[in-house]
């Protein structure tokens, strides 16, 4: 089974595919998403992809962490479990 990463610090104008296009280059990719905040359909500036192998997932880390993308440097490790905390905002 593979990885789940976090990509972290993206420029708005990136896209799923762009993800997708990059991490490619390392290995197989399973998915790759951009977030968008729901109201407003806009970039949330992070993302996830899924490597489909746990030696892809360290070769992606340590290769695109910190490379340029579209002007920013992008961070990527790996992704944490979400927490039951609190929502807040919209219901």
């Amino acid at each position: 089974m593979g990885r789940r990463l976090y990509v972290g610090n993206l420029a708005w104008s990136v896209t799923d595919n762009d993800l997708l296009e990059l991490f490619s280059e390392v290995g197989k990719v399973e998915s790759s998403q951009v977030v968008v905040d729901r109201a407003t359909s806009r970039s949330r500036g992070f993302g996830f992809v899924e490597m489909a192998t746990e030696e892809a997932a360290e070769a992606a880390i340590k290769k695109l962490n910190g490379r340029d993308v579209k002007g920013r440097a992008i961070r990527v490790n790996e992704a944490q479990a979400r927490t039951g905390g609190e929502r807040h905002g919209g219901r």
